[in-house]
């Protein structure tokens, strides 16, 4: 099929794979992703994958009530987005979808290491791969290692899935009903303005290798494939 974007990498936070549980993992959502990403792969997509860890542990803000310092909580949130890319890799596999593990912080035993020629090669065959444990250094958010990621791999498109948020608006719309939805953003009016979708380090690094971002809300149904076959929903930030 033609495409618009051959090869991307999609974000997901950690907390789309809570469900309705309030901690954790819940295979519901955690299915419905993967049905996601298994649907974009058929439709001849490559896909990587970058998921956050916000289901169990949040660095900064859980560090702070165990007294941890920041470094250490954030060494913590790497690890809970390696269960996070266990866990869909196992759906993933379950429904005949070939997936890899890479990890930014060496455990042999459960996933390989983080390999930029590995990682495009394992695209080129077809495989998803999923990039957890961050950047694998601390005071880096899983948000600039999609960017870092994305222009490692030589991404077209990063896909920001967000849970009941269908773009960028000029103000929270869960707050302020006033808020407006932007169709076409530039990255530097993301930064001017401070809207506050993803680190703005992460969209400077998008500029830079020039990856366009979409934003769009992962809870309606199919997301993934209208982006891939052109269909203008969420957020377009680009030059």
């Amino acid at each position: 099929m033609d495409l618009k974007y051959k090869r991307i990498l999609l974000k997901i936070s950690g907390e789309a794979l809570m469900g309705e549980l309030q901690f954790g993992i819940d295979q519901k959502p955690v299915n419905k992703i993967a049905k996601e990403i298994s649907d974009a792969r058929l439709a001849g997509a490559e896909i990587a994958v970058v998921v956050g860890g916000g289901n169990i542990f949040r660095g900064m803000k859980n560090s702070e009530k165990l007294g941890m310092d920041q470094a250490s909580g954030d060494y913590v949130g790497m690890l809970a987005t390696v269960m996070n890319a266990i866990a869909l890799q196992s759906a993933l596999n379950q429904m005949g979808i070939p997936t890899r593990v890479q990890t930014a912080i060496t455990m042999n035993q459960i996933a390989e290491p983080y390999v930029r020629h590995r990682a495009i090669r394992h695209l080129e065959k077809g495989r998803v791969v999923i990039f957890a444990a961050g950047t694998g250094n601390p005071f880096f958010t899983t948000d600039t290692a999609s960017a870092l990621r994305a222009s490692e791999i030589g991404a077209d498109a990063m896909l920001m899935a967000k849970n009941g948020v269908d773009g960028v608006y000029t103000d929270d719309p869960k707050t302020n009903p006033d808020a407006k939805k932007l169709e076409n953003v530039s990255y530097d009016d993301i930064i001017k303005n401070s809207l506050k979708i993803m680190d703005t380090s992460a969209v400077a690094l998008c500029k830079q290798n020039d990856i366009p971002i979409v934003v769009f809300d992962f809870d309606a149904p199919g997301g993934v494939c209208k982006i891939l076959n052109g269909k203008n929903i969420g957020t377009y930030i680009g030059g």
